[in-house]
């Protein structure tokens, strides 16, 4: 995998007094994140959401679904801001800027043209080789730094079906999501997203937890779920927060729908054979890239060192 840039940013590392480091983000190139351990963060409390559908209409059934209006949450963005977490209420900061350098060529790939055969360039799956390394932290920034822009509209997808926790990191009630849909041909993803305040962001939760996880991500069922996502709306980019390559046969598999792969890296922790083993697995797949994660350049600083290749 050759190295085409490098981009290294210092950032001051903020905690709130509850928060703590958090999980690395994948493949896209090395990034070093200063990132609050999202899942070590206690569930908070959840944020209240309507369980009426909201007055604008959400996207129609997908996947073959009746249309149906998606619900609405509200994200605390104060608290996101505060666990040090992408917001566009943050202003321009040393991790804004660190992702927006990170997701240029990601938002590049994912609006090319379709090369036949490949999966689609917007499907990008998030993960790392062990549970801590910050890729939920990566995915929720990674999301809301693509929500930023002025052309793309983003689906943040909790695929870690065995751990997840974008839902318990953004302050939300755990809900019907993923699972749920491959679970019942009659459910439509439509009837599990879940609209935010942040107009350009649309979040899907893991859903209930089943022990045939591995064989649903595999099914044809996934297949086409993936490709209606991925080809219902050409402005839109998905992001899954896979499990960690490692621990479970899931990301694996669920590797083998994406047209972007990023590996998160944590400094000082994960080892170099855990990094071949993971880049082993990913063998086949296209576009994969590593974030280096939590790196120290000075003390009491840290720093994102981001690589694409």
């Amino acid at each position: 995998m050759s190295i085409i840039e490098k981009a290294a940013s210092r950032i001051e590392h903020r905690r709130s007094p509850a928060a703590q480091p958090t999980e690395a983000a994948a493949p896209v190139q090395p990034l070093n994140a200063a990132s609050p351990a999202l899942d070590a963060v206690a569930p908070p409390a959840a944020v209240p959401y309507s369980a009426e559908p909201p007055a604008a209409a959400a996207p129609a059934g997908e996947a073959g679904a009746a249309p149906r209006r998606a619900r609405e949450v509200e994200l605390d963005l104060g608290r996101m801001q505060q666990m040090g977490l992408v917001t566009a209420a943050g202003g321009r900061t040393s991790l804004v800027e660190d992702f927006r350098i990170i997701k240029r060529p990601l938002i590049k790939r994912a609006l090319a043209p379709r090369v036949p055969g490949e999966n689609p360039g917007n499907l990008i799956m998030i993960t790392s080789s062990l549970p801590g390394e910050g890729k939920t932290f990566c995915a929720i920034n990674l999301a809301m730094s693509i929500a930023m822009e002025l052309d793309n509209t983003v689906l943040l997808v909790d695929a870690d079906v065995a751990r997840p926790s974008v839902l318990r990191t953004l302050g939300l009630p755990s809900q019907r999501g993923l699972m749920d849909v491959l679970l019942d041909e009659k459910m439509g993803l439509s009837e599990v997203m879940l609209r935010t305040n942040v107009n350009t962001l649309t979040i899907v939760p893991a859903g209930t937890p089943n022990p045939r996880a591995t064989e649903l991500l595999a099914s044809q069922m996934m297949n086409n779920l993936v490709l209606e996502i991925a080809n219902r709306y050409p402005d839109r980019i998905v992001i899954f927060d896979s499990p960690p390559l490692l621990l479970t046969s899931e990301a694996h598999v669920l590797a083998g729908h994406m047209g972007q792969i990023v590996l998160v890296v944590e400094s000082e922790k994960t080892t170099q054979h855990a990094v071949k083993e993971s880049l082993r697995q990913l063998e086949g797949c296209h576009n994969v890239n590593l974030v280096y994660n939590k790196s120290r350049e000075f003390p009491g600083s840290e720093t994102y060192d981001y690589h694409y290749g």
